[in-house]
């Protein structure tokens, strides 16, 4: 018992302290006025508080009920701060060693080989990232050094259709790289005053996912998805909360700013200790599909290239894939993003429709695959799972006509491997399963073979 005491009073030790009265962490309001019950105050409320005291009339008892906490029953009092509310003290550092280390963070090309390794295709949005993000940290290191040069910062703009793997290149990026990564949606962000989370919850979530360690949030990734629901809404007679308002409050944001967040929630309120983090550091990646913008780009395209003898045909484009990678800052406008915003997103790059050759790459290539995680699942059960060339043609085809991208793989393989993980487990004789592309097909029914056949087999060869 003595000893969990001592190592709850060590965890204590690395958080901040926070005002009773005013919710403000030690390093906003100064140090702490610890009184009975563990109750922290900070020199500001108790000056009130002593101020308070000295203009009430003794003799009128009701009116003591305006005092914060003068005669509160201290010992009753317990200060118990939830763990997500709790603010991480900064680490003393010493002088010879360096705040930020750019040897810690790999070459551009060893990040790209990871990502290899668990996306398939996007070659040139790997590439893109790649860079991107060594370059943030490069800028990092070297605007802490005082020569008069400081690079400006390499936010991103990620445009491709539904299923491309925008979110998963982020996801394992921020794996790849161990820095706190906060993913929020666009679609929940409204102008302040209004119902949904402020612009500031993004920055909120990051620090959450860096174990409220303000250090550690300053270098980190906020991915902002469905960027494009902030698009201005045209022709509308309500007022525009959650579009163009939206954009114009994410701007300070997206440039570098200190700002005041709410630790442990998505609003700001009495009862929430809020704390300061500067955005100068922290890399923005925005995504989004972008519906219709291939039409704007073909619009655009039509009218450069329709005009003399030897104009484009107007359906040129029409069965055109690569049409998304043609996009312009002029088109981005159209759509209805703001110059401002666009301007500071300096990185604009789109990633390519899934093919049914990527799609039948997805099944099979990257280390997470989802055939590797059914095989691993059956694997448990000492079953082998394999999958023919002509079952994954047919996953992929069934996949391309759904138009979601990589996501209908999960729910087409689903959909047939129910009745194999509820039957498989009845029978130990079964050594193995090929899934075959009758199966798909419903024409018939895997291939199943005995132990003892696989153990024949084995020998033979």
């Amino acid at each position: 018992m003595a000893d969990e005491k001592n190592n709850n009073t060590d965890n204590d030790d690395k958080y901040e302290k926070i005002c009773y009265i005013c919710r403000r962490p030690e390093s906003k309001a100064g140090k702490m006025i610890t009184l009975a019950g563990n109750m922290c105050v900070c020199p500001d409320c108790m000056q009130r508080t002593f101020d308070s005291m000295g203009q009430i009339d003794m003799s009128d008892m009701t009116k003591f009920t305006n005092m914060p906490f003068a005669f509160m029953d201290m010992g009753n009092v317990n200060q118990e701060i939830p763990k997500k509310q709790r603010v991480k003290k900064k680490e003393e550092k010493a002088e010879e060693a360096e705040p930020f280390d750019i040897k810690k963070i790999p070459a551009p090309h060893v990040i790209k080989a990871q990502l290899d390794d668990y996306v398939v295709g996007q070659e040139y949005a790997k590439k893109v990232m790649s860079v991107a993000v060594y370059n943030h940290y490069k800028r990092v290191a070297a605007n802490m050094e005082p020569d008069g040069v400081e690079i400006e910062k390499s936010n991103m703009l990620m445009i491709g259709p539904t299923g491309s793997g925008k979110t998963y290149l982020v996801k394992t990026l921020a794996k790849l790289l161990d820095v706190p990564l906060a993913i929020t949606d666009a679609t929940s962000l409204t102008e302040a005053g209004y119902i949904g989370d402020d612009i500031e919850s993004v920055v909120s979530k990051l620090l959450a996912a860096a174990d409220n360690d303000i250090e550690k949030a300053q270098h980190g990734i906020i991915f902002i998805d469905e960027i494009d629901k902030l698009a201005k809404k045209r022709n509308a007679n309500t007022r525009d909360v959650s579009g163009e308002a939206v954009q114009q409050g994410l701007l300070k944001l997206l440039e570098g700013s200190e700002v005041e967040v709410p630790v442990g929630s998505n609003s700001k309120n009495a009862m929430v200790p809020l704390v300061t983090v500067d955005t100068s550091n922290i890399l923005f990646i925005c995504g989004g599909a972008f519906p219709d913008l291939e039409d704007i780009i073909k619009q655009r395209i039509n009218k450069e290239a329709s005009i003399g003898f030897r104009a484009d045909l107007k359906d040129k484009y029409d069965n055109d894939n690569t049409v998304l990678s043609k996009v312009a800052v002029e088109d981005l406008k159209n759509f209805g993003m703001i110059p401002e915003f666009i301007g500071r997103l300096p990185i604009i790059f789109t990633l390519d429709a899934m093919t049914e050759d990527m799609l039948v790459k997805v099944l099979e290539k990257p280390k997470n695959a989802i055939i590797k995680q059914y095989q691993k699942l059956l694997a448990m059960d000492e079953v082998d799972l394999k999958f023919d060339e002509g079952a994954l043609r047919e996953i992929a085809k069934r996949a391309m006509e759904k138009k979601t991208g990589a996501r209908a793989l999960r729910s087409i393989i689903e959909e047939f491997m129910l009745e194999i993980m509820y039957e498989i487990p009845k029978d130990s004789n079964i050594g193995r399963v090929t899934i075959t592309e009758d199966y798909i097909n419903k024409k018939g029914g895997p291939v199943i073979d005995m132990r003892g056949v696989i153990s024949l087999e084995d020998k033979e060869v």
